[in-house]
């Protein structure tokens, strides 16, 4: 009987051993893939992967040309004529650079031209023995070059600059009004007081005087240099007393010079 129940211990533990076993490789298969899918994963990572360098390459060679041909394309180089006319240099058909030419044949404005005169007085009746030299020579830069030679020349002949070193003279400008001419729209005459100081042997003369500044403006293209197009092309004062003066200088107590 001891080898009937010998068998059957066997026996049945050889049962559970391949029934462990049949578990065991069912896990395994559910737990892993088949190799035609690990196959077609790769595929699909290739394909993405060649996609993109396909991409990648043909945008190269896209900025590649483009860089060349910005290299290549010749600078364009324009000729503006006496009469405003713009061309490109190569071209026979002229090319019309509107910006350029209405901004340098703009007829300057109201406010311009105020402001033109303003600086121009500025420079020309504000002076000290140490900036006559410097705030004139900007002032005859802002004249015709007719106006500038002769009133360099009056300049001369009187020796002004020397005066001005010898007397210590200084002179303040206040600009009280300009008003614009009906018969020429380039025609002004500006009002302003003007306090004059003089030293001689250690003694101060002041003279307070309100004047009128006839201004004549003329245009020419506007340039670098001179972005406003205008010039002065004519200029007188003179000494105003009586009701106007005292409009003009606003209380302001004046005195004719001797």
């Amino acid at each position: 009987m001891w080898w009937s129940k010998s068998a059957q211990t066997s026996s049945q533990s050889g049962k559970n051993e391949a029934s462990k076993g049949t578990a065991l490789k069912g896990e395994k298969k559910a737990g892993s893939w088949r190799y035609y899918e690990h196959d077609g994963a790769l595929r699909a990572y290739a394909n993405r992967a060649m996609v993109f360098a396909y991409i990648s390459a043909a945008t190269a060679l896209l900025a590649v040309g483009f860089a060349a041909w910005v290299r290549l394309e010749p600078p364009l180089v324009f000729r503006v004529d006496a009469s405003g006319n713009a061309s490109v240099i190569g071209q026979s058909r002229p090319v019309a650079v509107a910006g350029a030419v209405l901004a340098s044949s703009a007829e300057p404005s109201d406010l311009e031209k105020k402001a033109f005169m303003r600086l121009f007085l500025e420079r020309y009746l504000n002076f000290s023995a140490d900036s006559v030299n410097r705030n004139w020579a900007d002032s005859l830069n802002m004249m015709t070059a007719n106006l500038r030679r002769a009133t360099l020349d009056a300049m001369q002949k009187d020796n002004i600059v020397g005066k001005v070193n010898d007397e210590q003279i200084t002179s303040i400008f206040q600009l009280r009004s300009i008003e614009g001419s009906q018969q020429d729209p380039l025609s002004f005459t500006a009002y302003g007081t003007k306090e004059i100081h003089q030293v001689s042997d250690h003694h101060e003369a002041v003279s307070k005087m309100v004047g009128k500044y006839h201004i004549r403006l003329i245009t020419e293209r506007r340039t670098e240099e001179n972005p406003s197009g205008l010039l002065i092309a004519g200029y007188g004062e003179e000494l105003i007393e009586s009701e106007k003066a005292d409009a003009v200088a606003q209380d302001t107590v004046f005195t004719t010079p001797k």
